[in-house]
């Protein structure tokens, strides 16, 4: 058949598998989406399975667009009834069908993040809980983790006081959703699945419908979403999922790569088929990922290989700091596009965070590369950094109206649209811009505050005695102090920390934006203004020009780049300190180097630096992945920008004193330093009594309870060489 003529022997088998259970295992690179979109034209063409007997899902409307029109060109024509779509999409149509048996009439509609947020606070208001104790962002994300594991309020297991209150947050959020005949994106999959769970009559339709179910992306699943997909293959049996559990990142939104172990217990005579030939990488490249994600327990081994040869070994560049590893990436790029070596789009640079591509983005500017942004903004177009700018701007030019706009209700102050027009017209009556008048208002008795309420007055004078008490600082003060003048005024960290990974990472761009500050401490804050007007409103990149991409290492899932440069490769950024006591966390780390690793097709650079500044200078011990490539496959590297050979960099590359000897007793019997009874301090949690101890993964991991933390949050599972978890008499 023509739909076989293009696979390899392992794509072949996969696509032509028997009806039944199918798991297939894909590498990076390996053709996962040509088996998924084979098999479905396979199924329709040569086993005369109906177009609306199959249901195909996967994450993304791009994902799903573009599997239908494979699926549609391998078999020359339009499959009409085809089931085709992200997992969302698909049930909120199936349960507009089936309303009668849900809480909500088929009318309801579908409440956004936005909409979700405002319930939130509304009901923590209603509760009398105060938002700075309890941050609406991290209570919605118990709120979303519970539907995700299918519990209700009543199920929600309480360890503490935030789970205690993110379940009445949850009764209450949910009895708003219902009475405004409204789901949020979590319902869709929670009602779904219990419906099938819970009405026979529905989930025999269903399953009997959908003769064939194939799955993309099934490593992403989370439980609700495995939950559903078992019930609607709960007659045929006939379900087909691809997916790779090395490339589950997105831990922190659910997914939950154990869905894997679980498909294979549930479907225990499931064909297994690994699809290991990668078409994307050379080989060197391979060995490097395999490297690393080896190290992983709990997986099953995948030995990745590729006919396109050893290819380039990994360079590795070790710089002093940020500035002069941002300098490197550009004479990589550079060099080779000068030479006629590559061209500025074949690049890819990756960092963690999006925080750290403001240097890069900046050494481009300033290199005159052409770069785009994936999965992200411009840093200078974050919300959190054009707020602090828009402070700063009206400081130093009260008449700047769109930035006075931006900020008067930022944090929120109860000046709304309606106060501030009022502002606008009562300024043009007395002849005033916004920003003046505004000024006048700070004294009590004020004649100007007359114009409004007296509430609304307050409001508007409190305000402006701010703003006339930073003004008289911009001479004194150097641009960093004041914005942690600023910062610490308006509780700015209050306002966008909130607990979520979403909020620490608006802090670290706000660190990032102080970092810079900190460089004009000399020639003051109009110049840093000057420069940084000078880079936030420049149009580096026409949205259909070519460029380097820089990206997240979590926004690079799925592409591919001709050469990858993974920058920040420092132990507390990859892997990041918020996972370096959780060893699943640490899992997810490793996982996510790997996925970054194998974007490359013929190049792959990885960078960190000895230094990083946040105000001050701190010295960063290299990533400890380091340790896990081998050294036949390490090209040279530069310390300090002194070019030394490979043989010396095999030995030096990236090590400090304490890796040293970390590498040395990787070479010695592994023996446990803890045992049940010691008595242990931590820098972070105090003191505290090892329960337990284990060697794992080459390492020891460390169970201990913490005297001085609450409740359930006591007991601690960390990680021996990594904790700096200490005996004590």
């Amino acid at each position: 058949m023509d739909i076989l003529q293009s696979l390899n022997g392992r794509q072949k088998k996969a696509v032509t598998a028997s009806p039944g259970p199918v798991l297939v295992l894909a590498g990076p690179g390996s053709g996962k989406t040509r088996v998924l979109t084979h098999r479905a034209a396979y199924l329709m063409s040569e086993l005369q399975v109906q177009p609306f007997h199959m249901m195909a899902v996967t994450f993304t409307n791009k994902a799903a667009e573009e599997m239908k029109k494979r699926i549609d060109a391998l078999l020359g024509r339009h499959t009409r009834g085809l089931t085709v779509g992200t997992f969302h999409s698909t049930c909120a149509g199936i349960l507009r069908i089936e309303a009668a048996h849900i809480p909500v009439n088929q009318n309801y509609v579908i409440f956004d993040a936005d909409d979700q947020l405002r319930v939130v606070k509304q009901v923590l208001k209603d509760l009398n809980y105060n938002e700075k104790d309890y941050r609406p962002q991290r209570i919605h994300g118990i709120i979303s983790a519970a539907k995700n594991e299918l519990y209700l309020p009543k199920d929600v297991p309480i360890f503490n006081r935030w789970d205690k209150v993110a379940v009445e947050v949850y009764e209450a959020y949910q009895k708003i959703l219902l009475s405004s005949n409204a789901f949020d994106f979590d319902d869709l999959l929670l009602w779904m699945a219990f419906l099938l769970r819970d009405n026979e009559q529905v989930r025999e339709k269903y399953s009997r419908r959908f003769e064939h179910i194939l799955v993309d992306e099934f490593q992403d699943t989370n439980i609700a979403q495995y939950t559903l997909l078992k019930h609607l293959a709960s007659y045929h049996r006939n379900i087909f999922v691809v997916g790779d559990s090395d490339q589950s990142i997105y831990r922190w939104r659910g997914a939950d790569y154990r869905n894997v172990r679980r498909f294979e217990e549930d479907f225990s005579d499931a064909a297994v088929i690994l699809l290991e030939q990668n078409y994307r990488s050379t080989q060197n490249i391979l060995d490097t990922a395999m490297a690393i994600i080896n190290r992983n327990t709990n997986r099953m081994p995948k030995k990745l290989f590729t006919e396109r040869g050893e290819g380039e070994l990994i360079a590795i560049r070790e710089a002093f700091d940020e500035q002069q590893q941002a300098a490197f990436v550009v004479d990589i790029i550079q060099q080779q596009v000068r030479e006629g070596k590559a061209e500025v789009s074949d690049f890819a640079v990756m960092y963690r965070t999006n925080a750290q591509s403001r240097i890069i983005e900046e050494a481009f500017i300033s290199a005159h590369i052409p770069y785009r942004l994936v999965g992200a903004q411009r840093f200078y177009g974050r919300r959190e950094v054009k707020d602090i700018i828009a402070y700063l701007r009206v400081i130093v030019n009260p008449d700047d109206i769109v930035s006075l706009r931006r900020i008067i209700n930022t944090p929120r102050r109860k000046i709304g649209l309606k106060t501030f027009a009022d502002l606008l017209q009562n300024a043009a009556r007395n002849g005033l811009t916004p920003g003046a008048f505004l000024m006048t208002l700070a004294e009590e008795g004020a004649p100007n505050r007359e114009a409004f309420n007296e509430s609304v007055a307050a409001r508007l004078s409190a305000f402006g005695r701010q703003l006339v008490s930073w003004r008289k600082l911009v001479d004194s003060l150097p641009p960093v102090e004041m914005i942690d003048r600023i910062l610490e005024d308006i509780d700015y960290r209050s306002f966008i920390e909130d607990g979520s990974d979403e909020g620490y990472d608006r802090w670290e761009n706000v660190d990032e934006l102080r970092r810079l500050a900190s460089e004009y401490q000399t020639v003051g804050l109009f110049k840093f203004l000057e420069n940084v007007a000078l880079i936030s409103d420049q149009d580096t990149l026409d949205s259909d020009a070519e460029g380097a991409t820089l990206l997240t290492l979590h926004a690079a899932k799925g592409l591919e780049f001709k050469q990858v440069l993974i920058i920040g490769l420092n132990d507390e950024i990859l892997p990041h300190v918020r996972s370096m006591d959780d060893p699943e966390a640490m899992e997810e780390e490793r996982r996510l180097f790997y996925v970054g690793i194998t974007r490359a097709k013929d190049r792959l650079y990885l960078l960190h630096s000895l230094v990083r500044t946040f105000g001050r200078s701190r010295e960063l011990e290299a990533s400890p992945f380091y340790r896990d490539i081998p050294p036949e496959l390490r090209a040279g590297n530069s310390l300090y920008g002194v070019p030394v050979s490979r043989q010396d960099s095999q030995i030096k590359v990236g090590r400090t004193w304490k890796e040293l000897q970390a590498e040395s007793a990787r070479n010695q019997p592994l023996e446990k330093q803890f045992n049940p009874g010691d008595k242990v301090q931590h820098p972070k949690w105090g003191n505290g009594l090892v329960l337990n101890s284990r060697l794992q993964d080459d390492d020891e991991i460390v169970d201990v309870f913490f005297e001085g933390m609450k409740d359930k949050e006591r007991t601690k599972k960390l990680i021996a060489s990594l904790s700096n978890l200490k005996k004590i008499a």
